[in-house]
């Protein structure tokens, strides 16, 4: 059978690469249930984007939950041997609340998992496909990296209290030093550690220079080194261009650790790829394993749907009522096998998206210069 990729809407354009790309780095697709029990998720909520769930009363009793996450559903249900791992895709349905209209929505998201034994080559190859799916997307697209332990290490230096940790890492994601310096000062930390952590804010963008300002710096070698590795195997596959250090991508501690990044697209404003490395939670839920991951977020897509997808159809093909069946047949024909598509009217549905419109001349369509 013929497969026309044409028919495919934008998103389910994306979802059909990102799978073909998933499976030929041996990622197998993984399918689960829409509802989990919701006390994975209360216990769970810090992990989650946002806290608002969807629950009902099942036929037992139990109080169950639309799920509003994958990755918690697969940690969940894996098996725990870090020996063996496990690398697996899905393409799924998730129900949250939506950044932007604030209500409800079920919303598909695709993404991967690595669990098992976690070391710089896996690290490399997910942070490689983050950049293939963001190229998928879009050729114009930025993946900015950052290290959890660089920054646990800088946050830990200053001696606060567990309380502010959250209020320092909610600061440093929107880059904002005044604050950061104001909390600091004030729960008595010195001036040479609050710099030291304000410095981590402004290294940003080129790799090899935030990794030479880090050595000078004296950041943590082991992390640095890692970090240095990856921008290495990065540039050798031939992403380094796209790539950026940038230390204001943080998540939460409590889950994650090591690599976290977030991925850009031209014409979408806030990040559509979001993932990192979270051992963390895996300990958490009483897994060996270790594990990385991210999810692509595609409702965010169609604020970045260009021109040529507001489209419904190619041409519109009018005719009056002297047009004979066979000749608007033969110019249908004529058009669809020149690769268009094509909706032949007798009276032009003014609804209709199209990129250029045509009438019917005997058997030929004739081409005007509108454009709707």
């Amino acid at each position: 059978m013929d497969f026309d990729p044409g028919v495919l809407n934008s998103e389910e354009k994306v979802i059909y690469g990102l799978r073909s790309l998933y499976e030929k780095f041996g990622y197998s697709q993984y399918r689960m249930s829409r509802f989990e029990e919701y006390d994975l998720y209360v216990r769970n909520k810090d992990f989650l984007i946002s806290d608002n769930v969807i629950t009902f009363t099942d036929t037992d009793g139990k109080l169950m939950a639309l799920k509003p996450d994958v990755t918690l559903s697969i940690v969940r249900a894996s098996r725990d041997e870090p020996d063996s791992p496990l690398k697996l895709y899905y393409d799924e349905n998730v129900f949250r609340v939506s950044g932007r209209s604030r209500r409800f929505r079920e919303i598909t998201q695709t993404g991967l998992e690595y669990l098992g034994e976690i070391d710089d080559y896996v690290v490399s190859e997910v942070l490689q496909l983050a950049c293939r799916s963001l190229r998928t997307i879009s050729r114009n697209s930025i993946l900015d990296i950052s290290d959890l332990d660089i920054v646990r290490t800088a946050v830990e230096e200053l001696g606060l209290k567990d309380d502010l940790t959250a209020t320092i890492l909610k600061y440093l994601g929107q880059k904002n030093v005044h604050e950061i310096e104001n909390v600091c000062s004030s729960a008595g930390a010195s001036e040479s550690d609050i710099r030291r952590l304000t410095d981590l804010i402004r290294i940003s963008g080129d790799p090899d220079k935030a990794i030479s300002i880090l050595k000078q710096g004296g950041y943590s070698g082991a992390a640095v080194k890692h970090l240095e590795t990856l921008v290495s195997l990065l540039r050798q596959n031939g992403f380094y261009d796209m790539v950026r250090i940038d230390f204001s991508v943080v998540n939460d501690m409590n889950y994650y650790n090591g690599t976290v990044f977030k991925g850009y697209v031209a014409g979408i404003p806030s990040g559509i790829l979001s993932g990192g490395r979270y051992d963390r939670l895996m300990k958490k839920m009483g897994k060996r394993a270790g594990a990385i991951g991210f999810a692509v977020y595609l409702d965010l897509l169609s604020q970045a749907t260009s021109a040529k997808d507001d489209y419904d159809v190619d041409v519109l093909l009018l005719y009056d009522r002297s047009s004979s069946p066979e000749d608007i047949s033969n110019a249908v024909r004529t058009l669809t096998e020149s690769g268009l598509s094509v909706s032949a009217q007798k009276n032009a549905d003014t609804r209709i998206r199209y990129r250029k419109r045509a009438v019917l001349k005997g058997s030929e369509a004739v081409f005007d210069d509108t454009v709707c």
